[in-house]
């Protein structure tokens, strides 16, 4: 049997298998996707390789491993040849967990073990449907090129930067743009735990293999609050470091700026000396501060770091936990100090931080009113273009912004 002629449009469905048994449970699986039953080929992942060299990928491929010897190397030259997005199934005879891990670690969407039942490869083809049309609604749903990404760095430990992010995250989600949420904290994040979810497993394959990341795979490694917003994290064992692979960050933060409308960075202060490039993927940078003045100092410093290393960035200010410690500097001294007007103030408020924790969700989305939320409000109002301050005006970075985009 021969493979699919040579097309210009993408077919929707594909496979190749190594007997009879499987291309005639495939063939009588197939019509119930409503896929022909003649894109049904022998060949294996051989077959596949050499088939889709010369003709436009499919969206959905499976590919039959009985006859490899070596399934791990003919996955890397099958995806070589598949275009981007193509969501693929993998069958063989191997029953191996670590094959089966590798595998998806490769990007593959799941691996069955023969011999197959005709229900379970009906199954695994309505989740394969599911994944090509969340590809779909990636790319239809892709961000504006207004979208942001907006760091979040705590000038010293304990200013609740991971509890603004993740306010603002939410906020960002409930106002109905998709928004993702990194959290760089690689041992103790707390993004997923703000409400009461278990971190994914993507985060450190991500760093280990960029070439992976792509709207596909960051789909199966998030964890989703809600429709419109998704967590990447991890909780790496302590004593074992992460060493993302060079370039792995940043590539990672622009996958998922050309996947999400609004991507929310909450960035470990270590990691700024540590990872510079990253932070040139910054449209914004949030420096989280109290009225202290080992603070000042350090606001300072990394003011005068951010404009080597994130040029294009807008840093903005903004006063955490206010109330929660006496101020060692009064506000106006402060900005005088580090030549910057505060951008927005969020108050301190033990209560409302409590009951959000024990409903399992962040303040923003348990007190919709009071103060500490209109503050949360006003740190979210300086990434949307369309906000007004207290008095009905437009903010003065607005005004800026609108002045680079008439030039």
């Amino acid at each position: 049997m021969t493979g699919p002629s040579k097309k210009t449009e993408r077919e929707t469905f594909a496979a190749y298998c190594c007997d009879e048994a499987t291309i005639d449970l495939l063939k009588a699986a197939a019509p119930s996707r409503g896929w022909s039953e003649n894109m049904v080929f022998s060949g294996g992942i051989a077959g596949a390789v050499r088939a889709l060299g010369a003709m436009p990928c499919p969206e959905f491929l499976i590919v039959d491993l009985s006859d490899s010897e070596d399934p791990r190397a003919d996955v890397q030259a099958l995806a070589e040849v598949c275009e981007e997005g193509t969501v693929v199934l993998t069958i063989g005879a191997l029953n191996d967990v670590g094959l089966y891990r590798d595998l998806l670690h490769a990007g593959v969407h799941d691996y069955l073990v023969k011999p197959l039942a005709v229900d379970v490869i009906k199954a695994a083809m309505h989740s394969a449907e599911e994944a090509m049309n969340a590809v779909e609604e990636v790319e239809e749903e892709g961000p504006a090129s207004e979208g942001k990404t907006i760091f979040f760095i705590g000038v010293r430990g304990g200013m609740g930067t991971s509890t603004l992010a993740a306010n603002t995250a939410w906020l960002s989600a409930n106002g109905g743009e998709s928004t993702a949420l990194l959290d760089l904290d690689f041992h103790f994040s707390s993004s997923a735990i703000q409400f009461d979810l278990e971190p994914g497993r993507g985060l450190l394959d991500a760093l280990d293999n960029p070439n992976r990341v792509d709207g596909l795979f960051l789909d199966r490694a998030v964890v989703k609050p809600s429709e419109k917003l998704s967590i990447l994290c991890t909780e790496a064992a302590i004593g074992v470091v992460p060493r993302p692979a060079e370039g792995a960050l940043e590539h990672l933060v622009d996958t998922m700026a050309n996947t999400y409308r609004n991507v929310v960075v909450d960035m470990p202060r270590h990691m700024v000396p540590e990872q510079p490039e990253v932070l040139n993927t910054a449209t914004d940078i949030v420096l989280v501060t109290d009225l202290s003045l080992s603070s000042a100092r350090d606001c300072i410093r990394l003011k005068a770091y951010l404009k080597t290393c994130a040029p294009a960035a807008s840093v903005h200010v903004v006063l955490n936990k206010l109330g929660a410690v006496p101020a060692e500097v009064e506000e106006k001294d402060f900005a005088n100090s580090i030549e910057t007007e505060i951008n927005a103030r969020v108050p301190f408020d033990a209560k409302a931080m409590l009951l959000a924790v024990q409903q399992g969700t962040v303040i923003a989305d348990h007190t919709k009113s009071g103060k500490v939320t209109a503050g949360m409000k006003a740190v979210n109002s300086l990434f949307t273009s369309d906000s007004e301050n207290a008095d009905g005006q437009k903010p003065s970075w607005v005004n800026k912004l609108l002045q680079r985009k008439a030039s």
